[in-house]
């Protein structure tokens, strides 16, 4: 699971109130920790009912399998969820300018919220059209939400030496996983055991859940949290209105006649959007190092951390296919049940966040240990044992693919196990990539890394979308031979690099 913008989102603050504590964090800890929950319930629900929603009546759904899906096949709905994951990741940046420029870090979360659920009411209404606008609601209300509740966990502590901060983060992050992990086994079970639109319906329900907590809680949050802090100016707020009415009116005429003259397919809203999460983090990166402004010695960071974006890009191509080609394979080709009971095939999507909780204590503990005798692996052997274990991931994935290559139906003990792999690989890169991403941030940029850490998700993302649009099998075992190796290569490049990488970090280690 990718993690969510938890560290270093807000550099300063203080706390809420006194008096009485959350598990000795600020009161204002437990609305934000319940409306974070309910909200990840909502997204990865949804996520997991999307691919088996869109191929359910086509030919690539399982037979005997409930009916009334959009009937899609396997690549388009791989395309559909790959640039669906990519846009949450990409809106975060323009969500953390809103709160910063606009409403506010309190007022962005509440009107995300309602965003996301009026989303997921819109998927929870049958119809293609009526689909595609709860899909762009909800990415639009994930991308506004996502980095403006961190921010508002920030600002509940006295700055970034409060020695509660990092543990509240912990806290605040066990709800992304509770909300990941139950969200499949209740909005999944009726998903695809009674009805689709009764399932996203239970989105919308949680989402909401979510809202009531954060309204009820505002009381106990810190006052700093509704405070714009860099308001736009009179003349700033008309020149982004005609910018961003000039760019609706090229696209208003642009697919206006691409429509009119009957050449509009999928692929005109798909593929242009994959470029765009392609071409935004480049130009992102080379604006940066470009900045003259710069020292030599942050020149020098910016570009060692490229290695570490491009790897991570990579790694997230792999990892994020979890929900659609995992997904599909699940349901069409693992047995969905285990002594005798039957389980739904969205149900593995609990598997990661479940993997997460019962790991990450294991790491933490570990890295501590090696860290006392002084043999803590650095940045740059994380991030190559990251790349070598996503990639052996899809290696052992080659193996039931050749089984049920006959139609036999493999043991759900092949996608614990592949799962399992790639959440280890997730815990040498995900909180490592977002603590290096800090520490090798030029001192002008500080802010703005995080979310240009989270690039590295969209950029992996749409290069699947792109793969899925060109009509590769993404489920076929040449495909998937490639993606491994491709992943066990980087790996390796970077271990043999990682002399030149780590003197290009500078201090940094």
């Amino acid at each position: 699971m990718a993690s969510s913008l938890t560290k270093g989102a807000a550099e300063q603050g203080t706390p809420a109130d006194g008096g009485k504590t959350f598990f000795g964090h600020p009161r204002g800890l437990a609305p934000l920790f319940m409306t974070e929950m309910w909200e990840r319930f909502s997204y990865y629900g949804m996520r997991a009912l999307l691919v088996v929603y869109l191929i359910s009546g086509g030919p690539d759904a399982e037979s005997g399998a409930q009916g009334g899906g959009l009937a899609m096949n396997a690549a388009t709905a791989s395309a559909i969820y790959s640039i669906y994951v990519a846009m949450v990741y990409l809106l975060a940046l323009p969500g953390g300018w809103f709160g910063d420029r606009i409403w506010g870090p309190r007022k962005t979360v509440a009107v995300a919220a309602c965003v996301i659920m009026s989303g997921h009411l819109a998927l929870a209404v049958p119809g293609q059209a009526m689909f595609f606008v709860g899909l762009a609601l909800v990415a639009v209300g994930s991308g506004l939400l996502k980095a403006n509740i961190s921010t508002m966990v920030g600002h509940l502590y006295d700055g970034p030496q409060d020695p509660r901060r990092d543990g509240g983060f912990t806290v605040f992050y066990m709800g992304i996983n509770i909300g990941a992990f139950a969200a499949p086994l209740v909005i999944g079970t009726v998903g695809q055991s009674v009805n689709w639109h009764l399932g996203f319906a239970l989105a919308a329900l949680g989402m909401g859940l979510g809202l009531v907590s954060f309204l009820i809680g505002t009381r106990h949050f810190s006052p700093q949290s509704s405070v714009v802090p860099s308001p736009l100016q009179a003349e700033e707020r008309t020149m982004w209105l005609r910018k961003g009415l000039i760019w609706v009116a090229v696209a208003a005429v642009f697919y206006g006649v691409v429509g009119f003259t009957g050449h509009f397919t999928l692929n005109w809203a798909v593929v242009p959007l994959a470029l765009l999460g392609l071409i935004i983090p480049i130009t992102v990166l080379a604006r940066i190092k470009r900045d003259k402004e710069l020292t030599d010695t942050e020149q020098t960071k910016v570009s060692g951390y490229i290695w570490f974006f491009v790897a991570a890009a990579v790694f997230w191509m792999i990892f994020d296919q979890a929900g659609s080609t995992m997904s599909i394979f699940a349901e069409k080709k693992t047995n969905g049940e285990v002594f005798g009971l039957s389980f739904p095939s969205s149900w593995f999507q609990s598997v990661n966040p479940l993997w997460v909780m019962a790991l990450a204590p294991v790491f933490a503990w570990l890295w501590l240990l090696l860290a006392r005798r002084d043999r803590e692996p650095s940045t740059t052997v994380k991030f190559s044992m990251a790349m070598l274990f996503i990639g052996a991931s899809f290696a052992v994935f080659i193996v039931p693919m050749m089984m049920a290559s006959d139609g036999t139906k493999v043991s759900p003990m092949w996608l614990l196990s592949i799962y399992m792999i790639q959440t280890i690989g997730e815990l040498c890169l995900s909180p490592v990539g977002l603590s290096v991403t800090t520490k090798m941030a030029p001192a002008k940029y500080a802010s703005q890394m995080l979310g240009v850490w989270f690039l590295a998700v969209t950029a992996g993302d749409c290069i699947v979308t792109l793969l899925s649009t060109a009509g590769a099998d993404l489920s076929g075992i040449p495909v998937l031979a490639v993606e491994a190796g491709m992943a066990m290569l980087a790996g390796l490049a970077i271990y043999l690099s990682r002399k030149k990488i780590i003197a290009l970090m500078g201090d940094v280690h």
